[in-house]
């Protein structure tokens, strides 16, 4: 979403402040943002402390004030679970009758279906399930986002709204979500490997770590931006780099050989096979 766009959102309660709660809360304290009242829980007072010089942020340390959840829901029209998914359903247990009428409980907790935030939650409360990624910390998540069964299409709204202040924003149906994340979820992690073995080849071809670094983390980025500017797939554009018979045309053919598409193929069914374990509670 554009900055110049304003995003006016209702009262926010996020339970669990780590990584992924606090890339999406700078999200909301954008200038363009407006927020009717955000509050945070975490277990730790001294994590609580971390927000005491954001006047727009009230925070709650459960070590310090048992209550802590339960009060910062209190009147939140979106209450954002972003706890250990082993956690949800004692935590859903302890806020429920907390939950005002209308009510929207946005989970991010990888691996724990709708159903289960449903069983635990009181009908008056809809419940819709997210897959962010880690690139909301700079803005430039995808977030997968799924109806529940009580949810309606503003509910929905509200909710991609609420993502779309740290990136890009995919409605899937439920049974898409596992795979979602399979891509987008771990795809960081695939990119981040990839740079890796790259900066590995450049090192062994006889530069210092610092050389391979700015050679493959600039090519990325490099590469990434041109795609983000052109009208071009990626394909077309890759076309454009292999001249026939050149030196990028032999190590594609080496990838190709090594059925890169298929070994991506297979990385993300294993993965996909584990999101249904997590989700079976294996």
């Amino acid at each position: 979403m554009a900055p110049s766009q304003p995003v006016d959102l209702p009262a926010i309660a996020f339970l669990g402040a780590g990584s992924m709660a606090r890339a999406v809360l700078a999200g909301l304290l954008q200038p363009h943002v407006a927020v009717d009242g955000i509050r945070a829980t975490n277990r730790s007072a001294s994590r609580a402390a971390e927000f005491a010089d954001e006047s727009r942020v009230t925070a709650y340390a459960t070590e310090a004030d048992a209550a802590a959840n339960r009060r910062a829901v209190a009147g939140a029209k979106l209450v954002v679970v972003a706890v250990k998914p082993a956690m949800v359903p004692d935590l859903l247990d302890e806020i429920a009758d907390a939950l005002e009428p209308g009510t929207i409980v946005v989970s991010v907790a990888a691996g724990v279906t709708v159903e289960t935030f449903e069983a635990h939650l009181p009908e008056h409360v809809a419940v819709v399930r997210t897959m962010p990624n880690t690139p909301a910390v700079v803005g430039r998540a995808v977030t997968g986002v799924s109806a529940g069964t009580r949810s309606s299409e503003d509910d929905l709204a509200l909710v991609v709204s609420l993502f779309e202040t740290v990136g890009d924003v995919l409605v899937v149906p439920e049974s898409q979500l596992d795979a979602l994340s399979t891509i987008s979820g771990s795809g960081p992690a695939y990119v981040f490997l990839l740079i890796e073995a790259l900066e590995r080849a450049a090192i062994a071809k006889g530069f210092t770590p610092e050389q391979a670094a700015v050679m493959v983390q600039g090519t990325f980025r490099g590469a990434s931006e041109l795609l983000a500017a052109s009208v071009d797939d990626p394909a077309e554009l890759r076309r454009r780099v292999t001249s026939p018979k050149g030196t990028t045309e032999r190590a594609i053919a080496v990838l190709e050989e090594a059925d890169l598409a298929g070994l991506f193929g297979r990385a993300t069914d294993a993965a996909l096979a584990r999101a249904r374990e997590l989700a079976a509670g294996a």
